[in-house]
């Protein structure tokens, strides 16, 4: 995945100096090929997770909160930089801040837990 992603940097910087939403365009592909290859990586570190949260007699509820604010970091970060990479910023602060509202949203259930958690210990 390294070598791909010099070689699309490499290719991409002596594209964009004669068009540059070709350069963009390249630089994506390269990016929806490495985050593929990545998936992979993912399944297995979600089914550790399950595994550690069964061991730990912890509820789906409370580990999916976890991976889902992951996923959105991820995906948060990806799309801003490509927005950056099209010199939109202020798109790229949109993104973002979208980001973080998702991230707080799909967590919402595990700060449910640890009140519920809180309250049954007073």
């Amino acid at each position: 995945m390294a070598a791909l992603a010099v070689a699309a940097a490499l290719c991409a910087l002596v594209v964009r100096q004669s068009a540059r939403e070709v350069g963009l365009v390249l630089s994506l592909a390269a990016g929806a090929i490495i985050l593929t290859q990545a998936l992979g990586a993912v399944e297995a570190i979600r089914s550790l997770m399950e595994e550690l949260g069964d061991r730990a007699g912890l509820s789906p509820a409370v580990l999916d909160p976890v991976l889902k604010t992951v996923g959105i970091a991820v995906l948060t970060r990806v799309a801003a930089e490509v927005c950056r990479d099209a010199k939109e910023s202020g798109i790229a602060a949109f993104v973002e801040t979208a980001g973080a509202v998702m991230a707080l949203y799909v967590a919402l259930p595990l700060m449910r837990a640890v009140l519920d958690t809180v309250g049954g210990l007073l």
